[in-house]
């Protein structure tokens, strides 16, 4: 009796959670829905429903890349809460592409030029630790992914041409080359309309991808014949690896090959989505479900380039913030084009620590709109960020830490009971604030001289601070902070701003009374003395 009621129980658990999935506004859910629409009448003939990210490695494995998988993970998790449909995710990348220039962020460049035009994977390793370039950056991107525990299948265009698992779809290509043509030739100029294929050779000798017209596609004996750059008259077979196509022809040969249901790519491939779609209707299959998403920007409003190497990397973000706040970053409003830069990292991660402190009290309709949830599934941690990022970098400003240990000296006193080991987000978080304040904080600080009226005003803050004989939290401390400016600004924010330009040397802060009670009374009592005598102006970067 007892597990049939905790089996019922159960179901209604469940039931719940799916009814607050399937109403829900969030957008993975959105885009789920559409996806689930698509086997309303039956199941998947392959049994599962197939989700695709694709990875140019023409350069480094960059932020956007991430981003895909990250997103598409996101949309496949939340199929998972509303259909019992299993489901299963392939990252491919086209490591068959020929190398068109050099990448400016590798080492020894002019070492790979004479290698131009053929496959990525046929290109020396300038790094010189993997067999070639497609191989050293597609075991950059699995590495990547790992890192996030994302689960996912690689496939290698390299290895796919090649084994014969292409070849079923290839011969389709040839035997349906002209309808294919017409849709590729309605989209190009008329001058690259008189040399255009879908196919590319890849020449038997130099080992290069060959950019040339054909002049005969064999449908019965699945061949290709052209002339190679030199004039030679050669014949193909499409199959084992010999071609490749074209890359819009290949986004939608792919999908018809593995069964892709959902892929979603940013919005500079929009406009070529009917070409994918129709592609893959000629060759048999049903058009996937897409989601098309907003670039990503640098600070000067650039798109992020891989193969320039502008914005913030995945290594980057690493080094000063965790796994998580990048994937919350990642899920905020992805139809809305985003600048990623150094700066946007603070804010990331006190916001994705402010959404996991929700998150327990919520009940299902708001767990489902709340980013964390499309983070970690139904496994949200919980936060043990005591001290928010942006509090901890000021810390590590005015005590000049040079470790997280010296900051969890101001910590502990704040907070007596935590440690490293009941506290490891803010453990972590203090490592990543001190190397985040040397790095960005430390070379921009700009102090300033008190105006009289800040001067007075300081004045009476540090009396107010030195005569106070109560509770040290950070209410109690914000209190005395805005009855000084209260009496002497209006408007008020002229008050927290001079705090931070004159004792910070910032032109934000945090807010002040905590910043007191995690740095000390007696402590900030020094600091506003420092202020008012030009010690900190003066004092050395």
């Amino acid at each position: 009796m007892r597990i049939g009621c905790m089996a019922r129980l159960g179901d209604f658990i469940m039931t719940s959670v799916r009814d607050a999935a399937l109403s829900s506004k969030a957008w993975p859910f959105e885009a789920a829905r559409g996806l689930l629409k698509r086997y309303e009448k039956k199941p998947p003939e392959k049994g599962y429903v197939l989700f695709e990210t694709g990875y140019g490695p023409s350069g480094l494995p960059h932020i956007g890349t991430f981003g895909e998988v990250a997103r598409t993970t996101m949309v496949r998790r939340a199929f998972e809460m509303i259909s019992d449909i299993p489901t299963k995710l392939i990252s491919f990348s086209d490591d068959l592409d020929g190398m068109r220039k050099v990448p400016g962020n590798v080492p020894n460049p002019e070492a790979m030029a004479e290698h131009l035009q053929k496959p990525l994977t046929s290109v020396p390793d300038p790094f010189g630790t993997h067999d070639s370039f497609g191989a050293h950056n597609n075991a950059m991107l699995q590495r990547f992914l790992d890192t996030f525990g994302f689960e996912y299948e690689f496939i290698s265009a390299t290895e796919f041409y090649g084994s014969g698992r292409f070849d079923e779809v290839l011969l389709r290509a040839v035997d349906k080359y002209d309808d294919i043509m017409k849709v590729m030739l309605k989209s190009l100029r008329e001058e690259r309309r008189q040399t255009y294929s879908i196919f590319l050779p890849i020449h038997p000798e130099t080992g290069r991808v060959l950019y040339v017209p054909m002049k005969h596609v064999d449908a019965a004996n699945g061949t290709v014949t052209f002339d190679d750059e030199d004039g030679t008259e050669m014949t193909l077979p499409v199959t084992g690896g010999n071609v490749k196509l074209q890359w819009k022809p290949d986004f939608g040969a792919r999908w018809a090959a593995l069964g892709v249901d959902f892929e979603m790519y940013g919005k500079d491939h929009s406009t070529n989505t009917p070409i994918y779609d129709r592609i893959s209707e000629i060759l048999g299959h049903r058009k996937p479900e897409h989601f098309t998403y907003e670039l990503f920007l640098d600070e000067n409003g650039q798109k992020i380039s891989k193969t320039s190497g502008n914005g913030v990397s995945i290594d980057d973000w690493l080094t000063y913030a965790s796994s998580e706040s990048l994937s919350y970053f990642m899920y905020q409003k992805p139809k809305t084009a985003k600048r990623m830069f150094f700066d946007v990292i603070p804010k990331a991660v006190d916001e994705y620590h402010q959404q996991l402190r929700a998150y327990e009290g919520q009940d299902q309709t708001q767990r489902m709109n709340n980013p964390v949830l499309h983070i970690h599934g139904h496994n949200v941690p919980a936060s043990t960020m005591l001290v928010p990022f942006g509090m901890l970098l000021n810390l590590a400003s005015v005590s000049g830490a040079e470790n997280k240990d010296a900051l969890w000296g101001f910590i502990q006193r704040y907070a007596p009971d935590a440690t490293a080991q009941t506290h490891p987000d803010l453990d972590q978080a203090a490592g990543f604030a001190v190397r985040y304040y040397n790095d960005f904080v430390k070379p921009n600080k700009t102090y300033r001289a008190a105006t009289d009226q800040e001067r007075d005003a300081l004045i009476a803050l540090r009396d107010a601070l030195a005569a106070h004989d109560g509770a040290t939290d950070d209410e109690t401390l914000q209190g005395i902070v805005y009855a000084v400016g209260r009496d002497r600004f209006d408007p008020l924010r002229g008050w927290f701003t001079a705090l931070y330009e004159v004792l910070l040397g910032a032109s934000q802060g945090p807010r002040f009374g905590g910043f007191i009670a995690l740095y000390g009374v007696q402590e900030t009592i020094a600091l506003i003395d420092q202020g008012l005598a030009g010690e900190l102006v003066s004092a050395p970067a």
